[in-house]
């Protein structure tokens, strides 16, 4: 995955554009998949 589908630039800032995982913090990303986020390095999900 490319930094720039992650990470959008607006003016100054940077926002994220997935969030992240809740258990792992900073820079860990949670995938997007059609029923649910899932965390690939611990396993944390959460269903939409």
């Amino acid at each position: 995955m490319k930094k720039s589908e992650i990470y959008e630039i607006e003016g100054d800032e940077v926002k994220k554009n997935r969030k992240e995982c809740p258990r792992c913090g900073k820079g860990v990303f949670l995938a997007d998949h059609d029923d649910r986020l899932a965390c690939g390095k611990c396993g944390y999900t959460e269903f939409k």
